[in-house]
């Protein structure tokens, strides 16, 4: 396994940093010590955060990014080289979902998913690629149990992460086998994830969407993603159900299936939806870890 620089004497990039997994890494990276680089669409939280960050002496370079548009995407690289002249971890994390039978979600939609959650990973990781190679650093991509898993009613989230594992696999091998590179390439796979990204999707249900339960607290995840920073890694699941369904899915896919087709259910809160429309094309401008459910208590890490 490899090993790296401590955090401490890292530059980390994070992209969906203004809320969720991406936030909560960014706050305990930072109190760690690692000089960060934050990339979102949400333009006023990533000021808040950079005004937060500096008041607390936290070095933190800020980017408004749209992960679908390639050349956004190296604006990040570019502003990161610029301010610390290398990249020693890059973290792929900005995601959307979408509730919705795939017959029913018009295909622009579909697309714009992919752009963010499949193009997004592509963009960075080439971008990065470069850098790291030089820094032996690790990039880190943010899939999910569904990633080797489906969950109906989220096809096209379930499709895009199968797309990051078929990249990430693919783009490992041809970094550290065939050219041999020193940099580490990781696939984080969590279970459901107490975060806001169901409120943030884009919903063609009569019902407000909602993640299965139980969920893990995001907490977790993020110091899986900041443990891979410093040591590496192959694909790392995160919580017991995200191991559990993985195995099911290979050793007994019938089941496996059945067992997916309760879930249905399982995604639904027994109120009318919120916010149907979603932030699949604006940015949500929210600065939350935690999502709107009792499972946790809606507050960040450090408070």
């Amino acid at each position: 396994m490899a090993v790296h620089k401590n955090l401490s004497d890292q530059v980390v990039v994070i992209t969906g940093a203004s809320s969720g997994i991406g936030l909560c890494t960014a706050l305990l990276a930072a109190d760690k010590g690692a000089k960060l680089v934050l990339a979102s669409r949400s333009e006023n939280i990533l000021a808040e955060l950079a005004s937060d960050f500096s008041a607390f002496g936290i070095d933190a370079k800020i980017v408004v990014a749209d992960v679908g548009i390639k050349s956004e995407v190296e604006r990040i690289a570019q502003v990161a080289m610029q301010a610390y002249g290398r990249i020693d971890t890059w973290i792929n994390n900005a995601g959307a979902t979408i509730y919705s039978r795939l017959d029913i979600v018009p295909e622009r939609y579909s697309r714009r998913l992919f752009d963010t959650n499949f193009w997004g990973v592509v963009h960075g990781s080439l971008a990065a690629l470069p850098f790291l190679k030089i820094s032996k650093g690790a990039l880190i991509n943010i899939g999910s149990e569904v990633s080797d898993a489906v969950v109906p009613l989220q096809g096209m989230y379930s499709a895009s992460k199968h797309a990051v594992k078929g990249f990430t696999d693919v783009l490992r091998v041809e970094t550290e086998e065939v050219d041999g590179s020193e940099m580490a390439i990781t696939l984080i796979q969590p279970t459901a994830v107490n975060t806001p990204i169901s409120e943030h999707a884009l919903n063609y249900m009569d019902r407000e969407p909602k993640l299965p339960d139980p969920m893990i607290d995001p907490q977790r995840v993020a110091e899986a993603i900041l443990t891979a920073a410093e040591n590496g890694g192959r694909n790392i699941s995160v919580g017991t159900l995200a191991a559990v369904d993985k195995l099911m899915w290979k050793m007994m896919p019938r089941m496996a299936d059945k067992f997916a087709a309760k879930q249905i259910s399982r995604q639904q809160k027994n109120e009318k939806p919120v916010n149907p429309s979603g932030c699949l094309y604006h940015p949500s401008e929210s600065d939350r870890i935690y999502g709107n459910t009792n499972s946790f208590i809606t507050k960040r890490p450090s408070e």
